[in-house]
């Protein structure tokens, strides 16, 4: 970087964070991150150099830095939407995915309050987001059916050992007919074995499908619809959802921005029905 072209030692803080944008635009997130550090050093208490700086390390994967970023700039403010956003999806490449939620939720509703424009940068993140938290708990919930499985295929062996243990120890019962017990006893217990591990096969094959695609989710409470309604604009939203919308937020469509009134919108009897037969199939569904 030219030294006199991007000189930054007689540059006010405003200044520093303009150079900063420029950077960034150019993709020149290292650079940008240094013109906000001086940016902070000149001016620690405005929260939008923190925001730009994290957002730079988000670009650059560094989760962990743009998390304390974030959460200095929240210090400072808890109603800005960006370190929100920024914070949640950091939080979310961390794995902390409750938390993560956490933030792309508030900063949805902060973002809706202020009738910010986020087009459906954020909507998406968030579905992200939950679609992980679900994976890992989906994850948690086959290691514990693993596990019994495992559990009950060593209770049915245990259960057949100690079934020929006794009869061995039964006096008026000869070799022959030991032998012949000791068999009906054994094949008896692997068809048990065989019954309950086909079983458990089966509902893991059911839980590989278990997904609810995107497009059966409110783009608003990112719910599986149960009233869908369509715009003007061609965009499916959950009816209570878009009412709320065009009632606290403004009449217009929160994705394409089109002017938008409740009397437009009309019953997506179509997607009902693809909804209603999705969840008649995987009643799981419901808690997702």
């Amino acid at each position: 970087m030219s030294k006199h072209m991007y000189s930054t030692a007689n540059l006010t803080d405003t200044q520093l964070k303009e150079q900063g944008n420029q950077l960034f635009a150019a993709r020149k997130y290292e650079d940008a991150i240094s013109c906000y550090t001086k940016a902070i050093i000149k001016n620690p208490t405005n929260g939008t150099y923190f925001t730009n700086r994290a957002l730079c390390h988000l670009k650059l994967k560094r989760w962990e830095q743009s998390c304390q970023d974030c959460r200095r700039a929240l210090d400072m403010d808890q109603n800005l939407v960006k370190p929100h956003f920024f914070l949640g999806q950091s939080l979310m490449e961390l794995e902390l995915y409750d938390e993560s939620i956490k933030h792309l939720q508030r900063a949805f509703d902060l973002a809706k309050e202020q009738k910010q424009n986020f087009g459906d940068d954020i909507t998406a993140q968030l579905r992200l987001a939950r679609k992980k938290r679900w994976n890992v708990l989906e994850e948690k919930r086959i290691c514990q059916e693993i596990e019994l499985q495992s559990y009950l295929n060593r209770l049915i062996k245990e259960d057949m050992e100690n079934r020929i243990a006794k009869l061995k120890l039964e006096d008026n019962v000869n070799e022959d007919l030991i032998k012949e017990k000791s068999q009906e006893i054994e094949q008896e217990c692997e068809d048990h074995m065989t019954e309950l591990n086909n079983l458990f096969a089966k509902v893991d094959e059911k839980r590989r499908k278990r997904d609810v695609p995107d497009f059966l989710c409110g783009k608003i409470s990112f719910e599986i619809l149960t009233d869908p309604v369509i715009t003007p604009s061609g965009i499916t939203y959950e009816r209570k959802d878009i009412e709320e919308h065009l009632q606290r937020v403004g009449h217009f469509d929160p994705v394409t921005r089109v002017k938008l009134t409740q009397d437009q919108l009309i019953p997506n009897f179509s997607m009902k029905e693809v909804v209603d037969a999705f969840i008649a199939e995987n009643e799981w569904s419901l808690d997702y």
